[in-house]
């Protein structure tokens, strides 16, 4: 009758689910009292385990399944950690993925198996080629992790629905595309969280510690999700293709997984905690952020931009000044076509440019020089509500 417990007032019975792998996991399905008493008469009740409620305690080092006779949902690994062994392929796998952040990338594992609790920043794989180790990555980290890891599909997001996943380590998504404003700020939100409403269908809200950490996957690398220039919590990686492929990679990575998890058992973790998801926005940055911050931009800030950059190269200087009404009769003359309060909402939001009411230099080209082999430059002053646009902040 081990395999029998009641939590409260329901009976659950543990479960060994077959998988195509050939490996088992273990699943906690409810149980109808009188099917017991069926089959194994009424007595039986009185030997079945009894919990007061359910709890999660994440662990993979000191793990307790009852905590003060309450049942822990976070579930146990299968396999023991016990001695050191190679883990040679993983090594390699993980210095393909995160290249030359490979260190980072083991502390945030480390962190993951030591500190489960701990807020940890949003990480995203991206490429837009195939042959990457995206999906493999995720399918080694649900090796490691087992059932407390979940691979979510995008509309997992959108459901209101959420008791499959909101008390796991692991949420991933392959092949994500988030592009709409709620679901950015959805996993933001929890991602520094560490409370959450869990609902399942026929259920009542309860409120419950949320500690897990979400890892995107796309082939998309401009606009899988949104997000803008200030944003601290995503760490994007570009993910290049492998020189030569290697069908039994992941097989080869299963074996090694005890010995792996007794390194980060043991293994320091070299980053020193500076901030509340542990890494600085100066250690998770890459140039794959820029590309996906840039990608995010609409189409008329892409434009005003440019039109920007070609004033700084055809003017030749490190400054311009224009106020809303004077980019936005340059941007008409440019055949840009956009609303002068658009144009002062990029200004402020967008570029984050706070006016000025003072005089300022309105720079243009002298067309009175247009015959003389070289342009010139002509200035003038002006007096209004100004925004400053520096060279460097546009062309770097």
């Amino acid at each position: 009758m081990k395999e029998y417990i009641r939590v409260g007032t329901e009976y659950f019975k543990e479960v060994l689910c077959p998988l195509m792998s050939g490996d088992n996991i273990k699943s906690l399905i409810k149980w109808n009292k009188a099917t017991i008493i069926d089959d194994f008469g009424k007595d039986s009740l009185k030997v079945i385990k009894k919990y007061e409620t359910f709890c999660t305690f994440p662990s993979h080092i000191n793990y307790q399944r009852e905590i003060n006779n309450f049942y822990n949902k976070y579930e146990p690994l299968s396999y023991c950690v016990s001695e050191k062994g190679d883990w040679e392929n993983i090594k390699l796998f993980l210095q393909h993925l995160f290249g030359k952040q490979y260190e980072l990338g083991l502390d945030y594992l480390t962190i993951l198996w030591k500190h489960p609790s701990q807020i940890l920043p949003i990480l995203c794989l991206v490429s837009v080629e195939r042959n990457t180790g995206k999906s493999t990555f995720l399918k080694l980290l649900k090796l490691i992790f087992e059932g407390n890891m979940t691979i979510n599909k995008n509309e997992d997001f959108r459901s209101r629905f959420n008791s499959d996943w909101a008390g796991k380590l692991i949420v991933a998504v392959d092949e994500v595309l988030l592009d709409k404003k709620e679901d950015s700020e959805r996993i933001k939100n929890l991602s520094t969280s560490n409370h959450y409403k869990l609902e399942g269908k026929g259920v009542d809200k309860v409120e419950i510690e949320f500690f897990g950490k979400f890892i995107l996957c796309s082939n998309n690398e401009e606009n899988f999700i949104k997000i803008d220039d200030l944003e601290i919590r995503y760490w994007v990686i570009k993910v290049n293709p492998f020189a030569k492929e290697n069908p039994d990679l992941l097989e080869q990575m299963r074996k090694e997984i005890a010995s792996f998890a007794y390194h980060l058992t043991h293994r320091k973790i070299e980053t020193q905690r500076t901030t509340r998801m542990w890494f600085t926005k100066e250690q998770i940055y890459t140039k794959a952020l820029d590309v996906l911050v840039r990608g995010n931009r609409t189409s008329i800030e892409k434009e005003i931009e440019e039109f920007l950059i070609d004033q700084f190269c055809t003017l030749e200087l490190d400054e311009l000044y224009y106020t809303t009404k004077d980019l936005h009769e340059q941007l008409n003359l440019a055949n840009i076509r956009v609303g002068k309060n658009y144009v002062s909402k990029i200004i402020t939001e967008n570029f984050k440019l706070e006016p000025k009411n003072s005089s300022y230099n309105f720079y243009s080209l002298d067309l009175s020089t247009m015959n003389s082999g070289k342009w010139s430059v002509y200035t003038e002053s002006r007096k209004g509500r100004f925004y400053t646009f520096k060279r460097d902040e546009f062309i770097k």
